[in-house]
């Protein structure tokens, strides 16, 4: 078995994660297209990532760009009933965010990472209170894609829970988001090379995926390590 798991019900999806990971830009693992309902706490045990809602692999790139070493559980999960884009999904109106709960009170990981729409602030509070409730900590910054250079705002509401209370963050995530290098992208020249055209790429990939670079400093500005 892989130290990774990724989970994507989206068969479009999946398949580039899997052609992502044979061509060696992401990580080696097992991607699992089942629906995150379907997954028990049972089934993750023995990864050392776990990268649920995975999309096409953003999380799993952000942790390499930051350096991250270690267990580490990550979910950009899509609430349908409040986001506007609902990330290209189509499985109905489904709250997921109750199921990865139960799968991080099941499966208790030291470190969570995870991020939301920008105007979801609601659903960040819920999300604080159910984690508090599990004896997590929990951080988050409102970090938009152009603040690290990209074309874009793409503004996104990013987290971490952690379990340990003695963890401090290396840096406060504003003065961390304040020393971020630029990137640029090059969003038109992604989609042809791979057959696509641009606004099919967009609508079933692109609108499906964070921005890595972004959350590679928010990982850098929230890592709280617990201690061994």
């Amino acid at each position: 078995m892989s130290v990774i798991y990724y989970n994507e019900w989206d068969p479009y999806c999946a398949g580039w994660l899997r052609n992502l990971i044979a061509a060696g830009h992401l990580p080696e693992g097992d991607v699992d297209e089942r629906d995150v309902r379907e997954v028990d706490a049972d089934d993750l045990e023995g990864y050392e990532q776990v990268h649920l809602f995975a999309g096409i692999g953003g999380w799993p790139l952000a942790l390499e760009l930051a350096g991250w070493e270690g267990p580490v559980w990550t979910g950009s999960c899509p609430c349908q009933p409040f986001s506007s884009a609902r990330r290209g999904r189509t499985n109905g109106d489904a709250d997921l965010w109750p199921a990865w709960r139960q799968l991080i009170a099941s499966g208790r990981p030291g470190i969570v990472f995870g991020e939301q729409v920008a105007h979801e602030s609601s659903w960040l509070d819920r999300v604080c209170d159910d984690l508090g409730t599990l004896d997590y900590e929990v951080g988050a910054a409102v970090l938009p894609a152009c603040s690290v250079g990209q074309d874009h705002i793409r503004s996104r509401i990013f987290f971490v829970g952690h379990t340990d209370r003695q963890s401090k963050s290396e840096l406060p995530v504003d003065a961390q988001v304040a020393r971020m290098p630029r990137y640029r992208s090059e969003p038109r020249r992604v989609g042809p090379k791979n057959g696509l055209s641009v606004r099919m790429a967009r609508l079933r990939a692109y609108g499906n995926a964070i921005v890595p670079q972004v959350a590679a400093e928010f990982v850098r500005a929230a890592r709280c390590l617990p201690s061994a």
